[in-house]
């Protein structure tokens, strides 16, 4: 049986045709534009603009795979647009990135840790609901609102032919205020947050959403790192996943309920939990580190243009170093602390290189990650036989796998197929439409 996922991505949007028996037959992407803000916290994108986009991918897809019985759809899983009683666009898609949760709401407290400290639940800039809480204070919500979701859930409603949106568990604890054993948005937390609960969507029952136009069952939209979990790794539970992008995680998987203080525990879809550590700023540090670069040369040059090329031919031709100084890669904070920062030390006049800085920067994200596996190995005694990457910001950077190697000491081995988080939407797809059938 063939399925379809569609991924849609903070700076793409990506489809994977997955073949039961045979694996990944087809992978393809368009860019995920972001909106021009006035406000430089803000992080938006046109949600009509996507959906437009992937029905022109989908009749392409379908041309050429007509056999596809199964569409899995994932995506920004903590970002939300508001949608009107039909189920259209009234808003922009607010993206995980968003900082208006990072703005003072008094002197002591930012509006995050505000909505934390109100309803106990550890949140953070960019979850829906922090977003949610924001717009309600600031009159942002528009007035014909009557739904708000997931990016991933307003693509599913649409391709399955409804009108209001269902969320999945891992879609419904991303946007926080979940309670996650009990499976439901907590409704003592909403109140004292003020935020009325019937604009939230129902938590599905059963995945099957419908066929829709297309004639294709379509499936309910699962959080993008399940998916990403899924398409790398599945459901071992001997392998920690290691994914970078424009963010990165570390997760592992598990049967039963876990809590390990400094991680966060996710709904698996399909049953168990996911364990995960968050670096916000993740394959950022390299972009930001590329941007540096870019920005000298120009001083000197007058020229503006990419030098990752430069970078990575200068790593190659370097070999091993030593020496090499301390970056903490947490330029953007942490979910715990937004207003944390990130440094540089160790700097000696042997070691003011390019070439020190990169490795630098390389081995402070994965020492990011590491850190966040440590946090686990500590509270559980389980140290994973098996290391998997994922992500563009790994497969495209051979020096940051050799990165997390030094720092893991043990192999990294990538996954057996781009586009994971796509590739596990389809997969969830498939085992949803063999479990009806």
């Amino acid at each position: 049986m063939k399925a379809l996922g569609i991924d849609v991505g903070t700076t793409s949007v990506s489809f994977a045709v997955f073949s039961e028996g045979t694996g990944v037959l087809e992978t393809r992407s368009f860019p995920n534009k972001t909106l021009v803000s006035l406000e430089s916290w803000a992080r938006l994108q046109s949600p009509s603009d996507v959906l437009t986009e992937i029905h022109v991918q989908l009749d392409r897809l379908l041309s050429c795979h007509p056999d596809i019985r199964a569409i899995g759809v994932t995506g920004q899983m903590h970002g939300i647009v508001y949608l009107d009683a039909i189920g259209e666009p009234v808003s922009p898609l607010y993206t995980w990135q968003d900082g208006r949760g990072d703005l003072p709401y008094d002197g002591a407290a930012s509006w995050a840790q505000h909505l934390s400290q109100t309803t106990t639940y550890p949140l953070s800039t960019g979850y829906g609901m922090v977003t949610h809480f924001y717009n309600l204070r600031h009159g942002l919500v528009p007035e014909n609102a009557a739904y708000l979701c997931c990016i991933g859930d307003y693509i599913a409603m649409k391709l399955a032919g409804l009108s209001a949106p269902l969320m999945e568990p891992s879609n419904a604890a991303g946007i926080g205020l979940y309670k996650l054993q009990e499976g439901c948005f907590d409704a003592e937390a909403l109140r004292q947050a003020g935020i009325d609960g019937k604009i939230l969507p129902q938590i599905i029952k059963r995945p099957l959403l419908g066929t829709g136009a297309l004639g294709v069952p379509v499936y309910a939209a699962i959080g993008d790192n399940q998916a990403a979990f899924w398409g790398a790794v599945g459901k071992r539970q001997d392998t920690l996943s290691i994914n970078v992008g424009t963010g990165s995680q570390i997760a592992v998987y598990s049967r039963e309920y876990l809590a390990v203080p400094g991680l966060e525990t996710r709904p698996f879809p399909g049953g168990g939990w996911l364990l995960v550590g968050a670096a916000l700023c993740g394959g950022r540090s390299y972009a930001l580190l590329e941007s540096f670069f870019r920005q000298t040369v120009k001083m000197v040059t007058g020229l503006d243009a990419c030098v990752y090329d430069a970078m990575n031919r200068a790593l190659d031709e370097a070999g091993a170093i030593k020496d090499v100084p301390l970056t903490v890669t947490t330029f953007q904070g942490t979910r715990q602390d937004p207003a944390l920062r990130g440094s540089i030390s160790g700097i000696g006049t042997d070691n003011f290189t390019p070439i020190h800085f990169m490795h630098s920067v390389l081995h402070g994200m994965a020492r990011e990650l590491r850190n966040m596996y440590d946090l686990y190995t500590a509270a559980t005694g389980d140290n994973k036989a098996s290391l998997v990457g994922s992500g563009n910001g790994l497969r495209k950077n051979p020096h940051l796998l050799h990165a997390l190697e030094d720092v893991f000491e043990r192999p990294v081995c990538l996954s057996p197929w781009a586009e994971e988080a796509a590739c596990g939407a389809a997969l969830y797809a498939a085992a949803q439409e063999n479990a009806v059938n």
